[in-house]
């Protein structure tokens, strides 16, 4: 199989050639049109969750509602 590449490309010398321009200036063209950001954001994701419970106190809400909900999300 290789063989029959080397041949085949030794037999094309010069579509290999453009070949391997083409890829060399497409390449090019990618690494000067990649964004690159100097300072990457690594911050955490933050999501706000709404939940309403009428009629519960506020430490009830946080143990049977808050507290399940955070560690769901963050898992």
């Amino acid at each position: 199989m290789i063989e029959r590449l080397i041949r085949w490309s030794i037999a094309n010398r010069v579509l290999v050639l453009i070949l391997a321009l083409v890829t060399g200036a497409v390449g090019l063209y990618a690494v000067k049109h990649t964004p690159v950001d100097a300072i990457p954001d690594l911050s955490d994701t933050q999501v706000i969750v709404r939940a309403e419970a009428p009629g519960l106190a506020p430490e009830v809400v946080e143990d049977q509602v808050t507290y399940p909900l955070t560690t769901a999300l963050m898992a």
